[in-house]
């Protein structure tokens, strides 16, 4: 039998640890127990909304619905030879413990997304990142369960429409169908990828020649350790605004007046440039209103210094916002969920 809770803090199931409230509350393990928090959503005739680890989302305000804890666990071999391995991952997994499990069995392919915070049922919708690879780069299908037809469906890679930071499940599927499961295909024979800057300086200054997978792994650690809050310490919820991405016309202009403006190249007309570096350039950086601030370290994260309302936060994101596009004429677009 499920349990439903009524008005339950929300502050510990988020990491940027506002305070705000949900009407109704359950945690769900199973597709069943899923099944039955939906039927008490239809039934109460209330709003539903769907948490992983709650490092994406913004509670502006509290909220008047059902809030669904997924915590669907399970991490199973679909199949393997000696090159290859297909893991089908519950999504109720800690998305970092998934990497390092994968790295200390010598699974290659995610050892990049280290440390990045979320279950991994959240990881698809914001199809995530960091230096050099992407999650669509070791997907191969997902499970959800569709909301309205009530039953559970297969997701191909191309049917997700992964893009910079973007899915299907953030636009025509947002928030009818809810995904219960990832499988993903690693190597045995790992492809390495420490192209990035700041991790080869890493591997050189540990003198690091020819790196494993649980090297770039660590050192990815250590690198996003020294750039990013950890939420225990400080609420946060890491990258707040994606990086923009822009004309070659238009960054050319401003590199006439901003020469050390950085840029990575998307295609022949476009390239995409540092939200964190705009956000300090636009003197940002380290700013703080009562408990709402920018990060002294990396102006891309906004924190909670104790207080901050979810009102709190998102007022001083919009006045980063209109601030960076007055100044450059960039608009920035948050990475979080903002629930308002």
């Amino acid at each position: 039998m499920i349990s439903i809770q009524e008005n339950v803090n929300l502050s510990p199931y988020t990491t940027m640890g506002v305070s705000a409230s949900s009407k109704f509350f359950a945690e769900i393990q199973s597709l069943e127990e899923l099944s039955k928090a939906l039927k008490f959503s239809r039934e109460k005739d209330t709003p539903f909304l769907v948490l992983g680890g709650g490092s994406n989302v913004l509670f502006v305000e509290d909220y008047e619905g059902l809030i669904i804890l997924n915590r669907i666990k399970g991490i199973d071999v679909i199949s393997e030879d000696e090159n290859k391995i297909l893991l089908k991952c519950g999504a109720g997994e800690n998305w970092h413990r998934l990497v390092l499990n994968c790295v200390e069995k010598g699974y290659g392919g995610i050892e990049n997304l280290s440390l990045i915070p979320g279950t991994v049922g959240a990881a698809p919708i914001q199809n995530i990142g960091a230096y050099g690879v992407e999650l669509k780069d070791v997907f191969v299908s997902l499970e959800a369960f569709d909301i309205e037809e009530e039953k559970l469906k297969i997701f191909s890679k191309e049917e997700c429409a992964f893009g910079y930071r973007d899915s299907i499940f953030k636009r025509e599927l947002k928030g009818k169908v809810i995904i219960t499961s990832v499988t993903l295909r690693l190597l045995k024979k790992p492809e390495l990828n420490f192209s990035y800057s700041s991790l080869k300086e890493k591997l050189e200054e540990k003198k690091i020649v020819s790196p494993t997978i649980k090297d770039i792994s660590e050192v990815v650690i250590e690198v996003r350790q020294s750039k990013l809050p950890d939420p225990e310490e400080i609420g946060n919820t890491g990258s707040f605004f994606k990086n923009p991405v822009i004309s070659v016309f238009q960054f050319d202009e401003l590199k006439v007046k901003y020469p050390n403006l950085p840029s990575y190249p998307v295609s022949e007309r476009q390239v995409k440039v540092p939200a964190g570096w705009l956000i300090e350039h636009a003197g940002w950086k380290g700013k703080r209103e009562g408990d709402a601030g920018v990060h002294d370290k990396q102006a891309l994260v906004l924190v909670n210094h104790g207080k901050a309302s979810g009102k709190e936060i998102w007022n001083l994101a919009n006045q980063i916002m209109n601030s960076v596009y007055q100044q450059f004429e960039i608009r920035l677009t948050p990475e979080v969920n903002i629930l308002a």
